[in-house]
């Protein structure tokens, strides 16, 4: 076999790994955090800064990628006992243990990198953005509540956002980290209701194992209501236009769409509430924050 030949399961292996970290999924949360460094940068001197644009987009990526890596290898064995999780890349061997954490210490490594060509404060706190990360897949083993954690993870992203452009603290930026965390807490209450058989079988901890799917449901459509007060409370902090109100308006609906494809004793379209609806959410509010940025005076 020649060296060219032997190298052909490199792309393989990597194609594996984006599989595994379903890298796709960066739209839930990067959104938010174009949201709050537009917002700082309009704030600044009205202009968008694309190399620090560019340097926040790496971080959330970086940061997001090894997040789902380690979740992955964490979870693995208890992703073997799940028919509904038995397919992943670790259970099945298409991708190793060994390469799952070259891949996620890779990942790392670019989020520490750009943190540090941001500012020093980004620096400086980047390594407590990474402690949520590796506690949340055992949060599911020692509380009912790992939706919580999940939730303190994904607030970060937004304050990161803002601190990447300002170096600065803004509670503004902590108004929307909330929301964001709470937003992506709730839609994660939902999803886990597909697993409540099996984790009470297998003992996996969470709201639906242990008050039922009916609870979770309720339980994120309060999360979905303070998403929307908090957002509200956003785009007053911030003087925000008409657009990102009007993107509230399509936020709200959105939410009630979701909620009511979604419920306690019907949850075939959970995965339509899951991926279409809350990727929408994100996307939608950006472009609604962004064009109400232009219109005020943001300069590309």
């Amino acid at each position: 076999m020649s060296s060219a030949s032997a190298a052909l399961p490199q792309p393989g292996r990597t194609k594996a790994f984006l599989r595994l970290v379903m890298i796709e999924h960066s739209v839930f949360a990067l959104p938010f955090a174009y949201i709050a460094a537009l917002t700082a940068m309009f704030q600044w001197d009205k202009n968008i800064h694309w190399g620090r644009l560019l340097l926040v987009t790496i971080c959330m990526v970086g940061l997001r990628t090894f997040a789902m890596a380690v979740n992955r290898i964490i979870d693995r064995e208890i992703d073997a006992r799940n028919p509904r999780t038995a397919q992943r890349e670790l259970v099945t061997g298409a991708m190793s243990v060994k390469h799952a954490w070259t891949g996620a210490l890779i990942a790392v490594a670019i989020f520490l990198g750009s943190a540090a060509a941001l500012n020093p404060l980004c620096l400086a706190l980047a390594p407590v953005a990474v402690i949520p990360m590796v506690v949340y897949p055992y949060g599911k083993r020692f509380t009912n509540y790992p939706q919580a954690i999940l939730g303190l993870a994904q607030a970060m992203g937004p304050v990161g956002g803002w601190l990447a452009i300002t170096g600065e603290w803004s509670w503004d930026a902590v108004i929307l980290g909330l929301a964001v965390g709470i937003w992506i807490g709730g839609f994660d209450l939902i999803y886990a209701c597909q697993d409540v058989d099996t984790d009470r079988e297998i003992g996996v901890m969470s709201v639906p194992a242990r008050f039922g799917v009916p609870a979770a449901i309720w339980g994120a459509r309060v999360c979905h209501a303070l998403t929307t007060a908090l957002l509200v409370w956003y785009a007053a902090a911030t003087d925000a236009g008409a657009f990102f109100w009007f993107g509230l308006l399509v936020v709200a609906a959105a939410f009630v769409y979701e909620h009511n494809i979604v419920r306690p004793h019907d949850l075939s379209r959970l995965n339509r509430a899951f991926f279409s609806v809350n990727g929408f959410i994100g996307i939608a509010l950006f472009g609604c924050a962004l064009l109400d940025l232009l219109v005020r005076g943001l300069t590309v």
